[in-house]
């Protein structure tokens, strides 16, 4: 069994933890499949915090150093290289993709099957393995626009469409609406999903310059001036990657130069639910010209693969799910019950409650790493829009994270055209825990400060 030790000249006490156990198992003091002692031993031990030992094993994980076993304990991993062998690369702290946190309250790997198993064992639970209308079930889409009503107190059932993703939502609803070469307004930065529809479709995308307050109306004003859009595409809640939420008045703007110049309005926003204050929806302020999409991927799981689409009219819904029925078919039955039963019975709410107070967790370790740096931020939202220093370039400054073993996005992936500015996205809900979120952070921070070296490629 492991002698617990503190390696000497670590930064933490639970890295020097993770980093003796680390040295141990390749030296070949500890073997593959060796027991390690308790938590509460090895804090006793080392006269340290039991969390501190709990930081340690789970940063062990983390690292591929050790494997739980329920009602038995914790093991060094069989998978492990042998000593003398070259140790595996460690993986990243990956703060790339933009995804709702997992909070333990949150407890998906027991609801979701739970929930799998009584929908199947019901009366009609087989029906929930078949093929469906591609509008989605009468009971699926009532539910969507229950969930919704809060938002869009007019919405129906008949307006409303289930796709199989907002992804998915967002090419058929640009399929229907647009031609190729149609001109597509969207901020200067702005959803990568959009320009690979864009690309998909052959549409013609045209930057809209943004403030902190998200898109600005005289941009829009100026680019219909200039030319003939069709569209103008707006993530008016959290918007990725600039958090920037759109204000009450600023909404009330875009609505009249949509009207006034006979723009469509696709309103992407996923985010809208983790926001506790309501402001109103482009779609409730021009409903006759919006195409609102409503997803469960960013205040619950992307698993579900379930989103909502409302269109302006009952008619142009039954034009979108032609398109869907030509490309996906329908939206995944089972995960779409799932949805449904977890609108009706409270529980959605209950785990958009977790996911967002797990993000004020997040961001306060974001604010606190980050002190001193130009970024933008909402309290309860995923992910952080970092302006970098003038000595860094965002594509040298993502290699150098990428190194250094944190996986961040680029603001080049999310610029239309040329980037308006040097900035990166880092998302906070992916990182597994608290800690590793924490180290991420640090390294990060530590990496601003240092001057940029180019980026040595050995050929």
């Amino acid at each position: 069994m492991w002698h617990p030790r503190l390696l000497a000249g670590a930064r933490l006490k639970y890295l020097g933890i993770v980093d003796a156990l680390e040295a141990d198992i390749r030296s070949g003091r500890v073997a593959r499949g060796d027991r390690l002692p308790p938590q509460r031993a090895i804090a006793e031990a080392l006269d340290v915090d039991l969390t501190t030992v709990t930081r340690a094993f789970n940063e062990a994980r983390r690292r591929g150093l050790v494997d739980a076993q329920a009602g038995r304990g914790t093991f060094v991993s069989e998978a492990l290289s042998a000593p003398g062998e070259a140790p595996a690369p460690r993986p990243l702290i990956d703060l790339s993709m933009n995804i709702p946190p997992q909070p333990d309250e949150a407890q998906f790997a027991r609801r979701i099957p739970e929930a799998m198993a009584s929908l199947l064992a019901g009366p009609r639970g087989l029906l929930t393995l078949h093929y469906q209308d591609s509008t989605g079930t009468p009971a699926d889409r009532a539910a969507g626009a229950r969930w919704l009503s809060g938002r869009l107190p007019d919405v129906t059932a008949e307006r409303l469409v289930v796709a199989g993703g907002a992804q998915c939502a967002l090419f058929a609803v640009c399929d229907a609406l647009l031609k190729p070469g149609d001109v597509l307004l969207a901020g200067e930065a702005t959803y990568p999903g959009l320009k690979a529809v864009a690309a998909q479709r052959g549409l013609r995308l045209v930057p809209l310059a943004m403030d902190e307050e998200g898109i600005r109306p005289e941009a829009v004003e100026a680019a219909c001036t200039a030319g003939t859009p069709r569209a103008l595409y707006v993530i008016p809640t959290l918007d990725n990657p600039t958090t920037a939420t759109l204000p009450a008045a600023r909404r009330q703007a875009l609505a009249d130069l949509a009207r006034r110049h006979d723009l469509a309005v696709i309103e992407d926003d996923p985010y809208a639910p983790l926001c506790p204050a309501h402001i109103p929806a482009l779609a409730e302020l021009a409903p006759e010209r919006s195409w609102h999409i409503a997803t469960l991927s960013k205040c619950a799981t992307p698993a579900l693969r379930t989103a909502y689409v409302v269109a302006p009219d009952a008619h142009a819904a039954e034009r979108l799910a032609g398109v869907l029925r030509a490309t996906s078919l329908m939206a995944p039955p089972l995960m779409t019950a799932v949805a449904s039963r977890w609108i009706l019975d409270g529980t959605l709410d209950l785990l958009t409650r977790a996911i967002r107070a797990e993000n004020t967790a997040r961001q306060a370790l974001a604010r606190a790493a980050l002190k001193g740096h130009a970024f933008a931020a909402d309290p309860h939202g995923h992910h952080v829009w970092l302006r970098l220093p003038p000595h860094w370039r965002a594509l040298d400054f993502a290699e150098h994270a990428d190194r250094a073993g944190v996986s961040i996005v680029a603001g080049s992936a999310f610029a239309i055209g040329t980037p308006g500015q040097e900035a990166v996205r880092l998302s906070l809900g992916v990182a597994p825990d608290r800690g590793a979120l924490e180290d991420g952070l640090t390294l990060l921070a530590g990496l601003l400060a240092r001057p940029a070296a180019p980026v040595r490629v050995v050929v």
